[in-house]
Order: structure tokens, then C-alpha cells, then sequence
């Protein structure tokens, strides 16, 4: 079945029946309310991973299948959406959500239910915690990464004061104060931030405030819809100071909604989806990074959406789909029965991608099975990153993504160390 077949079971309560002797995974994603733009595009990905993993024989020729619900942008309503996913549609295994707060609403659930889940968004909580119950792995940086290598490149370029303009949420929140206390620890000084809640009519008040203070930098900490909103606030009030820009903001949604030119010279940051070993030192002290893994990814994924791009969000979403599947041929191969512990399959996934193991790429799933399937141990090298993860279920990163608006695109410049040391 394509791709294309694969979205008409997605999205829709009408969800047509499972195929026969499925592995069932469920998805919890933004299909409506604030963040319903990203929603689609992260289903997507994992839908194409599922037809890749079924192509490449399933576990023992047993389909995988994606089961999504809509989290509606929000917390109450989300979290109804996942006791369905948990109770209703008896999943084991769980990709998303997006928003930080159903995130760690769920926690409980998922220990009640020993069920594993898998963490790829930008948004996700931190899992530093080992529990006996459940299992937690998280693909992206943290908002402890981003904060502190805005602060580093902050503080590494004679910027003397900055401040933040954040959400009232969970992770933004988060990364401003990451970046402020970050900045400060350099010897930077942080002057007084402000944060907003969503869904205002105008944030005119508070973009006064941030910019009254007159920091060398503000960082705007918020999703692509209010952030949209802002910029163009910010605009007419005649764009005072300068921008740094949160990693959820690097979406053609915040582009195609404010005055084109507008962000032009201002820096975000992002992941880098470059492989580690794409990756070198030069001799004056940056990073030169490739991107051919990437690259190809986002071939991939056009070729299978109808020219539509992957959202760089999305590329975690692929690969949290195949971790699963990996971990899950794996187990079989060496117990003998398919892993539905959360806490089981949490340690496998970890035992997997130890550095020392034979790389298996994305690009070449099938042989990759193979492998497991007789009981070799891989390392996932995936369309977002090499995956070596901490004993809490983690994944190590080394590199962030700079990148800057030129009209009505990004484009990326050098990537940068994570790290909060200054001179790196």
C-alpha cells in the first residue's frame, strides 16, 4: 500500500480497521487547534516510515500500522485522546505529543499501563528519571541544548544584554530561562523578560515591554501562529531591536504570515540534521557540516508526498518510528516474543544504539531487519541523526543548527558545538 493510500487511514475519527495481525503504534498529534499547522507534516513522516518498515518485511511479515488521534493543541482535551490510544485502540506504543503539558500529563498513564513513548518533538520533557514501569526516549535537544548555545553565541559575539519574550507554556518557558540563566553564568547580563499567553488579540503591550528594556538580543520563545502575530505587531511598531528565534518558529506557517522581509538578517536555531559524521572542526575553531543525509531524506520524503518538504520536526518523526520498530524485531529475535513492556523496550532501544554497534541506515531498512531479525545488534543511523542515548532514554546531541531569513526562506548557516563554554 503507498503512502498516499496511507493518509486516507489518517487524520479521521472514520479510521478504517487495522490490518490483519497489525503492530499497532499510536500517534497523538496537532491536527487541530493553535499547532494544527505542524500536525499532517509529522504524520507524514511516520506514515512513510511504516510503509518503509512493511516493505521491508514488518516483524515476520506482521504489518506495522499507525493509529493517529487529534491532541487538539491542547492538554484536556489531548489527554482523553490518549487514554483511547491507550485503553480503546490497546496500544503499547506511543509517538507524540507535541505539547509539553499532555506530555507530562500522560506520565502516570503510561506507568499504569507499562506502555513505551516516544518523545521526538521540539516540546517534549525531559526524561531524567528511571522508572520500573514504562519507558520514555527522547529525540530531540532539550530546551537545557537550545538555551545554552543561544547563550554561548550570544556571549561568543559582544552581546552585552539580552532578555527573552516568551510563551506561558511549559517549554518555552523553559528556554527562556535556560537562556537567560545560561547567559548570565557566562558573565553576560540578562535584563528583565516578559512572557504572553496565547490567543491574545494583540500583543502590542508586551512587545513594548520586551524592547523597552533595550537588550542587544531578545529571543522570541513561542509557536509559529502567536509567533507570526508578534512579528508582524513588531513590525508595525517599527521593528525595534533584534531577534534571536526559538527552533519551533522554523516554519513556513511563521513565513507565510508576516510581511516578507521582515525577519531578514535575524538568527533562530534548530537541531542540526547533519550525522555527526558529517561533521568536522576547521582550523579556525567552527563547524563544517554535510548534509547529505538530510538531503536525501527530504528526497524521500517529496518523492512520497507529492513534492511536499519535511518539516525539520519531522525527521525525528521518521526515526522514532523505526527506533520502535527496531527495538521491537530485536526483542523478538532474542526472547522469542515481541516486547510490550514500555520499561523493556526502553532498555533495548538503549542497548542497541551503543557507539560500538554496526551502523544501520534508514536508507536500507531491509537489510537492516535482516540483521536484527538473526539477532545482531544495530545502531540506528536515521534521517535526523546518529542515535546514542543516556540511561534515561535521551539522545545525545553535539551540534545545533544556525540559520537566518533571507525574503520569504530560511537559510542555514554554519551549525554550532551544543554547549555553554564561551570561546567554543
Amino acid at each position: 500500500m503507498g503512502v498516499a493510500s496511507l493518509l486516507s487511514a489518517s487524520c479521521t475519527p472514520e479510521e478504517p480497521g487495522r490490518p490483519e495481525n497489525a503492530i499497532v503504534l499510536g500517534a497523538l498529534l496537532p491536527f487541530s487547534g493553535s499547532e494544527s499547522a505542524i500536525g499532517r507534516n509529522l504524520e507524514q513522516a511516520m506514515l512513510l516510515a511504516v510503509e518503509d518498515l512493511n516493505a521491508a518485511g514488518g516483524i515476520d511479515g506482521r504489518p506495522f500500522h499507525l493509529r493517529s488521534r487529534d491532541s487538539h493543541s491542547s492538554a484536556e482535551r489531548g489527554f482523553d485522546q490518549l487514554l483511547h490510544l491507550l485503553y480503546t485502540d490497546e496500544v503499547h506504543y506511543l509517538i507524540g505529543p507535541e505539547e509539553n503539558s499532555l506530555a507530562t500529563k500522560s506520565v502516570q498513564e503510561v506507568k499504569l499501563a507499562d506502555a513505551f513513548h516516544m518523545l521526538p518533538g521540539y516540546a517534549a520533557p525531559p526524561v531524567a528519571r528511571s522508572e520500573a514501569d514504562g519507558g520514555w526516549m527522547r529525540l530531540a535537544p532539550s530546551a537545557f541544548d537550545v538555551g545554552c548555545t543561544l547563550a554561548r553565541i550570544a556571549f561568543d559575539d559582544g552581546i552585552p544584554t539580552v532578555n527573552t519574550l516568551a510563551a506561558w507554556d511549559d517549554y518555552n518557558t523553559s528556554v527562556s530561562s535556560e537562556f537567560t540563566t545560561h547567559f548570565a553564568a557566562l558573565g553576560g547580563r540578562s535584563l528583565a523578560s516578559v512572557t504572553f499567553r496565547p490567543g491574545q488579540q494583540t500583543y502590542a503591550s508586551k512587545i513594548e515591554s520586551a524592547f523597552g528594556a533595550k537588550a542587544g538580543r531578545t529571543l522570541l520563545a513561542a509557536y509559529p501562529r502567536t509567533g507570526s502575530t508578534i512579528v508582524t505587531e513588531w513590525t508595525v511598531s517599527g521593528r525595534p531591536g533584534t531577534w534571536f528565534l526559538g527552533p519551533a518558529l522554523r516554519t513556513e506557517v511563521l513565513l507565510a504570515n508576516i510581511p516578507t522581509g521582515t525577519l531578514d538578517g535575524h538568527v533562530g536555531v534548530s537541531p542540526s540534521l547533519s550525522l555527526r559524521s558529517e561533521c568536522r572542526a576547521t582550523a579556525e575553531g567552527a563547524v563544517d557540516c554535510a548534509t547529505g543525509n538530510a538531503d536525501a531524506f527530504i528526497g524521500h520524503f517529496s518523492s512520497g508526498w507529492d513534492g511536499d518538504a519535511p518539516l525539520p520536526a519531522a525527521h525525528f518523526y521518521y526515526d522514532g518510528v523505526v527506533l520502535i520498530a527496531m527495538g521491537l524485531v530485536y526483542g523478538q529475535a532474542k526472547t522469542g516474543e515481541i516486547p510490550t513492556s514500555g520499561h523493556e523496550l526502553h532498555e533495548i532501544i538503549r542497548e542497541l544504539n551503543d557507539p560500538a554497534h554496526e551502523a544501520a541506515s534508514w536508507r536500507d531498512l531491509p537489510a537492516a531487519m535482516t540483521k536484527l531479525r538473526a539477532g545482531i545488534p544495530l545502531r540506528y543511523v536515521g534521517a535526523a541523526a546518529e542515535y546514542e542515548f543516556d540511561r534515561y532514554g535521551a539522545n545525545r546531541h553535539y551540534f545545533m543548527q544556525l540559520w537566518t531569513v533571507d525574503g520569504d526562506a530560511f537559510v542555514d548557516l554554519d551549525p554550532v558545538p551544543v554547549g555553554c563554554s564561551p570561546g567554543r
